[in-house]
């Protein structure tokens, strides 16, 4: 049965089959502005070998502590990975706070499944144990946001009690509850 980790070292070789799996689709481009986008444009290099991908993870665990240096207008986010043994389903983050940026777009939670993946419940099921972790963190209504067109997402967050706020910008953004 699938859980939430924190990200561990032992995943490499399912995590770099994500990611081609992701690239396959087209992510990773300029206007994928997503983690998923993200580390596929910027950190490819560091799963090259076990040794670099311990330290991508410890990095991506750090991105947690307040300390951690980060570019502006980013805040400390929590990123947990849905893992089934020793695969790698997908990932869903979720930021400490908002910034006028991330109260328009981004929001408290964002998560990825890997495409072989989907279809299944884990968006709903990660989404649905994550807002348990942000009602811990003192977030008593997390802000989830998606794409107008992307159905599945939609489901996903108002399966989980998201009620919609408004449209913005081709964003869809919802409200849910924590508790």
């Amino acid at each position: 049965m699938p859980e939430l980790d924190p990200p561990r070292d032992d995943l490499r070789p399912s995590f770099v089959a994500a990611m081609a799996e992701f690239e396959a689709e087209g992510r990773g481009g300029d206007d994928d502005h997503s983690a998923i986008g993200g580390y596929l444009r910027s950190r490819q290099a560091e799963w090259a070998t076990d040794e670099l991908f311990r330290a991508f993870a410890a990095s991506v665990r750090a991105e947690a502590l307040e300390e951690t240096p980060r570019p502006e207008g980013y805040v400390p986010a929590t990123e947990l990975w849905w893992v089934d043994g020793d695969e790698w389903l997908g990932r869903i983050a979720i930021r400490h706070s908002l910034t006028p940026s991330l109260l328009e777009m981004g929001g408290h939670i964002g998560y990825d499944v890997r495409p072989s993946a989907r279809r299944r419940g884990h968006a709903t099921e990660m989404l649905r144990q994550v807002l348990a972790i942000c009602r811990t963190m003192g977030i008593e209504r997390a802000l989830i946001t998606c794409d107008v067109d992307n159905v599945g997402s939609r489901t996903v967050i108002e399966s989980n009690g998201g009620v919609l706020e408004d449209q913005r910008a081709g964003k869809l953004r919802f409200w849910a509850p924590t508790g």
